[in-house]
């Protein structure tokens, strides 16, 4: 059995994590600046939307502190009980955003239920500045975070926050603008819940990203069958049974397989050097375990490892 893994890559991902981080922290600054405003803008106005707003960029704050930690406490080595180091906490973080969206989205839709039933009126002038303003905060904070959220889940989250964000300030601005024009006091809570449905969708899909990831489900890029049939083409090589890849953290894919081997000429380290070439150039896998084993092996010790559990074994 082997474990194969890169130093290089973990260099790498150290790398990205400090983009990520820093990107954070400027993401952090800008919300942390207009939330105070845009909260005394909402009690001003009297704006359901703004004051929404407010509180969603209250836990955009609270959710970019989760991911940074996060993200600075996964890159710690490895220890004796922590053998895989600590990788799922940022996956653990993503998971805790996502339930903090959905209980904004919740308390969202109760307030603006009540407003539709008694509409409010709000001073939708200045409703209209403060809303632009926040609009070209969140969209600052999007540019930045841009980029880094396909390599990190947690950042993704965070990505997510800031963009319901900017789909609230511009909800604000056009139900301050509708409200201006005709009168329409009814569009703040309107705008408000169509933004409690935004922040359901993105918390729906973090969960479902976190919760995969957690149960160790096969990456969504990863065609399972295809490493199977590829690295049962490998020269001295006769058949792959109890195949698993899955995702530690973000960017981060794990396989273990058993491989049973030709009898014959075949070298054992040469048989690992190719697999592990299949896996790491053609599926981006870089942390393997292999378990070759021979064709001959006796039935009692082949049922004695418990290893028959993958999707795609042989019959």
């Amino acid at each position: 059995m082997e474990l194969h893994s890169h130093g290089k890559d973990h260099d790498h991902g150290t790398h990205e994590h400090g983009h990520a981080r820093g990107s954070l922290k400027t993401a952090m600054a800008i919300a942390a600046t207009f939330m105070v405003a845009e909260f005394l803008g909402g009690l001003y106005t009297n704006s359901l939307a703004l004051l929404a707003d407010a509180g969603h960029m209250l836990t955009d704050i609270a959710a970019l502190s989760l991911s940074f930690f996060a993200i600075r406490f996964s890159t710690r080595r490895a220890t004796p009980r922590m053998t895989y180091g600590f990788y799922r906490v940022e996956i653990l973080a993503a998971l805790l955003n996502g339930v903090l969206l959905v209980l904004i989205a919740l308390s969202i839709f109760y307030e603006a239920y009540h407003r539709f039933l008694n509409p409010e009126k709000v001073k939708a002038g200045w409703m209209l500045v403060i809303a632009i303003i926040g609009l070209c905060a969140n969209l600052t904070s999007a540019w930045v975070l841009f980029g880094k959220h396909r390599d990190s889940l947690n950042v993704r989250g965070a990505f997510f926050h800031v963009l319901t964000d900017a789909a609230g300030s511009f909800g604000a601005v056009i139900a301050s603008i509708a409200i201006l024009i005709g009168g329409y006091y009814v569009a703040d809570p309107l705008t408000s819940a169509l933004v409690a449905l935004l922040i359901l969708w993105s918390s729906w899909v973090l969960i479902r990203d976190a919760v995969d990831i957690l149960l160790e489900g096969t990456p969504a890029h990863i065609n399972i069958v295809s490493l199977r049939e590829q690295l049962g083409h490998v020269d001295g090589v006769c058949s792959i049974h109890d195949l698993h890849v899955w995702t530690l953290t973000s960017g981060v894919l794990a396989m273990s397989c058993h491989v049973v081997a030709v009898t014959d000429s075949f070298n054992r380290t040469e048989i690992l050097a190719r697999l592990n070439g299949v896996a790491r150039d053609g599926f981006h896998i870089d942390h393997t375990t292999i378990q070759i084993e021979e064709g001959n092996i006796p039935q009692e010790l082949d049922e004695s490892c418990n290893c028959h559990f993958g999707a795609w074994d042989s019959p």
